[in-house]
C-alpha cells in the first residue's frame, strides 16, 4: 500500500468527474484497528438490549437521510433514485430486524450430573469489505449483524461509491462510542492491509470471486465471502412463454444485471423458444427506451467484450449487444441466442443486463447444463412439475433456489454461497451465528466438605 494517493469518482451518468477522496494510509489502518480493539471489550460487556437500542435508533437515523443517501448512490453508481432509495430503506429495515433478534440471540444447553451450556460471544474485530451495486443495503446486514452481537467494526466501502460510504458513516456516528465503528476509504490495497493484519478476528467480504479468493490467501481471520455467481435460469416447456420472458428480463436487467442473483445463463427448452425469444425481445427493448448505465466504462467495456466474444464464437445478438455512443457507462439490455457451454458469456459471471439463451431438447438437459459450473450461489427454475421442481431443487449445487420466481424470499430468509461463490451464511438470523463464538461452560456440583 503505498503512503497515499487518491481516488478519482466518475459519473457513470455523464462521465463527469464527481469528487476525489485520499485513500486511507498505513497508518491509519493501523490506528483503526488499535482503536477498534481497545473499543473491544467494552462494547462486547454492554447489554444486548442496549447494543440492540443503538442499531435500532441508526436504523431510524439512515430513514431520516434516505433521499441524501440515494443521491449519492444515483450519483455515484447510476443506479437510479428511486430504486437506489429502496435499498437505503431495505438497509434500514434490514438493522430494525437484527436489533430485535441479537438481543434474543442464544445458546442451548444440555442436563446431565452437571449442566453444559453454550454461550455466544462476540468474535472481536470485524473488518466489512462492501460492494458497489447495493452499497447500503448489504453494508446494513453486515454491520447490523456484527454490532448487535458485541463485535467492533472497521468498513471499507467499495473505491467506486466512497463517497456514499462516508455519508453513511456520518449518519451512523452518533449511534455508537468512540471506535466501535469506524470507516476507511480506500482501494484494493487498503482492504488488503485491513485483512491481512493479525488485529482482525473477522473478515466479512461481499464482491468478486479473485478478491474472495485473495481474502482466503492472505487472511487468518474468520472468514464470511460472498464472492460471484453466475446464476442459471432453467425454463421447462410447461410454462407461459410470456411470463416466463417477464422473469428472465427482470432477473437479467434489473439494476442492469448488477445485482449478486442475477440471471447470468437461460438454459430454454427449444419447444418454446420462438414465443419466448419474441417475448424477451419485446422485453429488451422496453428496458433500452429507459437506459441505466453500468458503474463505469471500464466495468462496461468488461460486459461487452463479453458479448462480442459470444458473437464472434457464433451468438446472435437480437437485441443490443453493441456499445452507444456518448459519455457514460451505457450498456443496453442484450438478448443472445445460438448460445454454448464454452463461451465465457454462459461459464462466466457477466454482471450486466445481458440474456444468453442456450437451447436444450429436454428438462433434464437442462438441469445437467445448470448444475455446471465452479459457482454456487443462486439458481431459478420456472417450471409447472412438481416433479421437475423437487428434482432441480435437490441436484442444483447452490446455496439458494428458487422456483417459479427470480426474486424474492421470505422476510429474514438466509442465504450460504457455495463453490467459488463463497462461505458462510450472509443474511438471516443466522448470520447472528456467523458473527459469534461459542463458548461451553460445564457447570458441576462442587463436592467436599458440606
Amino acid at each position: 500500500m503505498s503512503a497515499m494517493h487518491a481516488i478519482d469518482v466518475h459519473s457513470p451518468l455523464d462521465s463527469q468527474l464527481i469528487g476525489w477522496l485520499p485513500t486511507a494510509t498505513p497508518s491509519d489502518v493501523s490506528a483503526a484497528l488499535a482503536a477498534a480493539r481497545t473499543a473491544a471489550p467494552a462494547w462486547a460487556a454492554v447489554p444486548a438490549a442496549e447494543r440492540g437500542a443503538a442499531v435500532r435508533e441508526a436504523a431510524g437515523a439512515l430513514r431520516e437521510r434516505a433521499g441524501d443517501l440515494a443521491t449519492i448512490v444515483e450519483t455515484e453508481t447510476g443506479r437510479p433514485f428511486a430504486s437506489a432509495r429502496e435499498g437505503v430503506l431495505a438497509g434500514a429495515a434490514t438493522l430494525e430486524q437484527y436489533a430485535e433478534l441479537g438481543p434474543v440471540h442464544r445458546g442451548r444447553s444440555l442436563l446431565g450430573s452437571a449442566v453444559d451450556f453454550m454461550v455466544p460471544e462476540p468474535r472481536g474485530v470485524v473488518v466489512a469489505l462492501t460492494p458497489w451495486n447495493d452499497p447500503v443495503a448489504v453494508a446494513c446486514g453486515l454491520l447490523g449483524a456484527a454490532l448487535v452481537t458485541g463485535n467492533v467494526v472497521v468498513h471499507k466501502p467499495s473505491e467506486r461509491c466512497p463517497h456514499t460510504g462516508l455519508l453513511l458513516a456520518t449518519v451512523f456516528r452518533p449511534c455508537f462510542p468512540d471506535g466501535v465503528l469506524q470507516t476507511l476509504v480506500g482501494d484494493g490495497s487498503v482492504g488488503a492491509a485491513l485483512v491481512s493484519s493479525s488485529d482482525v478476528d473477522l473478515v466479512a467480504h461481499v464482491g468478486s470471486t479473485a478478491t474472495g479468493r485473495a481474502i482466503a490467501l492472505s487472511s487468518s481471520a474468520k472468514l464470511l465471502l460472498e464472492n460471484g455467481g453466475n446464476d442459471p435460469l432453467l425454463i421447462d416447456d410447461d410454462v407461459d412463454p410470456e411470463w416466463a420472458a417477464s422473469q428472465a428480463a427482470l432477473g437479467a436487467f434489473t439494476n442492469a444485471g448488477q445485482l449478486c442473483t442475477s440471471v447470468e445463463r437461460i438454459y430454454l427448452h427449444k419447444a418454446i423458444a420462438a414465443p419466448f425469444l419474441d417475448a424477451l425481445c419485446a422485453k429488451a427493448r422496453e428496458w433500452n427506451t429507459d437506459p441505466q448505465p453500468l458503474v463505469d466504462t471500464r466495468h462496461r467495456d468488461l460486459v461487452h467484450d463479453q458479448v462480442a466474444a459470444a458473437v464472434a464464437a457464433g451468438a446472435r445478438a437480437l437485441v443490443g449487444g453493441e456499445v452507444p455512443e456518448g459519455r457514460g457507462a451505457y450498456y443496453p439490455a442484450t438478448v443472445l441466442t445460438d448460445c454454448t457451454p464454452a463461451m465465457r458469456i454462459m461459464c462466466e459471471e457477466t454482471f450486466g443486463p445481458v440474456a444468453p439463451v442456450q437451447l436444450v431438447s429436454s428438462f433434464d438437459e437442462g438441469l445437467a447444463e445448470a448444475c455446471s459450473g465452479d459457482y454456487g450461489l443462486a439458481a431459478t427454475v420456472l417450471t409447472s412439475s412438481m416433479d421437475h421442481a423437487q428434482r432441480a431443487w435437490r441436484a442444483l449445487p447452490v446455496g439458494t433456489v428458487k422456483i417459479n420466481a427470480v426474486f424474492g424470499g421470505a422476510p429474514g430468509g438466509a442465504a450460504q454461497p457455495r463453490g467459488a461463490s463463497g462461505t458462510g451464511f450472509g443474511y438471516g438470523p443466522e448470520l447472528l451465528d456467523e458473527m459469534t463464538t461459542t463458548k461451553v461452560v460445564h457447570l458441576g456440583v462442587p463436592t467436599g466438605r458440606s
